[in-house]
Formats: structure tokens, C-alpha cells, sequence
């Protein structure tokens, strides 16, 4: 496995991960979450694809610059990463607030450069509407309140702000997860300093995805986890809404959780493969 450096245009210098060779597929890790995380899923497909992994600004190797923390400002990231390394014909895959990315991405750029997506267990909107129904709750996958986001981001700013991470990284493993599984993943996001990761979740948890998940006409996989904290309702709502979409469950007993692409990279990265080789 290869590492590479990309600088921005606004002057942050991004890590990134990549082996083998073929149709590009670059992964997008969630909010705090690193490149190294995709090991396996580059391991697994590098036979047959350009398996390409970023850190995002500020996460993993890349640099804590101070500014720039807004999901459009990451999909801005991406675009010109892809353009800097003249890929084309790319399969973007996004993992949790990766896929918050991928459709920043679409709304500047659409299918530019792109000519699939995989998308990951991640709500169209995480921050409800207390006027919402319980049905249009559990369909846009909500699980925070504005006064739990605003408790989050302040936990964040604090000096607890590495306790605050665990306790949200804790819930999104299944019973069987190993306990070194759940701690390899929760020091890979606490390489982001809190006061960076506050200001991202903050902007991440505010975006609303329903208007602009519709208009998605390219190929996509959905992957969800039946026991996730994301819940799974909401991942049946994008694959209705989006006309070439295909949707996978994850069950608990198969690792059906948030992380199930590391608890389960074995089936994840087939359910991928099938997905890419139907194409």
C-alpha cells in the first residue's frame, strides 16, 4: 500500500492511501474517521481497482490546518483531488458522514468524474424536527436533537473531549465486536483535536440531503446495518428515492452495525465487488 500527499487550493495538505490498479475507487472515511480504516476494503478489491483512501482534512496523517471544516468545503477536497490525479470514471464510496460528502459533491459538481456511488449507513438528515412524525423520523434517519448537538460539540470543545468520542464510537459496534476492534477505531478518531471535530459535526449534523438524494441518477449501492444507530428506515427511504440503486442489510449476527465494512470486511467488500461487476 502506497501514501501520497495532495495539497488543496486553499492550502491543506491531505494523506492519502492506494494500491492496485484499474476502474478508481475512492473512499471517503466519516467524520473523525481516518484512510487506514479502509484497509481491508483496499486489501480486499486492489485485484481488480485503483483502491484510493483520503484523509480528510485534519483526520489521520493529514494536516490540523484551522479552517475549512464544512462538509462543502471537504467535497471541494475531493473534486480536486480527482481532478489533480485525472481520474475518471470513479466509484466514490463514503462511509457515515463520507456520504454527507458525496452528496456535496453531486449538488456542485453531479456525475462529473463519477460513475457510481456506494454509500454507507448515513442518514439524509441526523437532526430532527420535533414536528416530524415518528414514521418521517426513523425515514430520514434522525438521531440526534439540536440540544443533543449542541451538548456534543460543547463535550467536544471541552478537555473531556476524548471521553465524548468513545462514548459515541462505543454504541456503533455490534455485541460480538472485539474490544480491540472498538479501540484500534477509536484511536484512529481521536487523531482530530476536538475543537476541529466540534465545528465539522456541528455543520455535518445541520445539512439536509431529502431534496438532493432524488436527484442522484447514476448507479449506487446503499449499505446498511440492521442494529445501527442510523436507522436502517432511512436507508430503505435513499434507495427508493434514487431510480439505479441497489440496498444491502447487514444483519447482527453478520456484523450489522455501523462499522460493519471493518466488522465484516468479508462480506462487505463481495457485496461491493458484486455491486461494481454487475455494471
Amino acid at each position: 500500500m502506497q501514501t501520497g500527499s495532495f495539497t488543496t487550493s486553499d492550502g491543506a495538505t491531505l494523506n492519502y492511501l492506494s494500491d492496485g490498479t484499474g476502474t478508481p475507487v475512492v473512499m471517503i472515511p466519516g467524520w473523525s474517521q481516518t484512510a487506514a480504516q479502509f484497509s481491508a476494503q483496499i486489501d480486499g478489491l486492489k485485484d481488480s481497482y485503483h483502491c484510493i483512501a483520503i484523509d480528510m482534512r485534519g483526520h489521520g496523517d493529514s494536516a490540523n490546518v484551522e479552517y475549512g471544516y464544512k462538509i462543502y468545503r471537504l467535497a471541494l477536497d475531493v473534486h480536486e483531488f480527482l481532478v489533480a490525479h485525472d481520474l475518471h470514471e470513479v466509484t466514490l464510496m463514503g462511509h457515515s458522514m463520507g456520504c454527507s460528502i458525496i452528496w456535496s459533491y453531486w449538488d456542485m459538481f453531479g456525475a462529473d468524474r463519477t460513475s457510481q456511488l456506494v454509500l454507507i449507513d448515513q442518514s439524509p438528515m441526523l437532526t430532527g424536527n420535533p414536528a416530524w412524525s415518528e414514521e418521517e423520523t426513523q425515514q430520514y434517519g434522525v438521531v440526534f436533537t439540536s440540544e443533543a448537538v449542541h451538548n456534543l460539540v460543547n463535550g467536544l470543545y471541552s478537555d473531556t473531549s476524548d471521553q465524548v468520542v468513545a462514548g459515541l464510537i462505543g454504541g456503533m459496534f455490534t455485541a460480538q465486536a472485539p474490544d480491540e476492534m472498538k479501540q484500534y477505531v477509536l484511536e484512529r478518531n481521536q487523531k482530530i483535536p476536538g475543537k476541529l471535530a466540534a465545528d465539522l459535526l456541528y455543520n455535518h449534523c445541520h445539512q439536509d440531503w431529502r431534496d438532493l438524494i432524488p436527484r442522484i441518477n447514476i448507479p449506487t449501492l446503499i449499505v446498511s446495518g440492521r442494529v445501527s444507530f442510523i436507522p436502517w428506515q432511512s436507508q430503505q427511504w435513499i434507495h427508493e428515492q434514487i431510480a439505479e440503486s441497489q440496498v444491502v442489510y447487514f444483519e447482527e449476527d453478520e456484523g450489522g452495525q455501523h462499522f460493519m465494512f471493518i466488522e465484516n470486511p468479508t462480506k462487505f467488500n463481495q457485496t461491493v465487488r458484486d455491486f461494481l461487476q454487475t455494471l
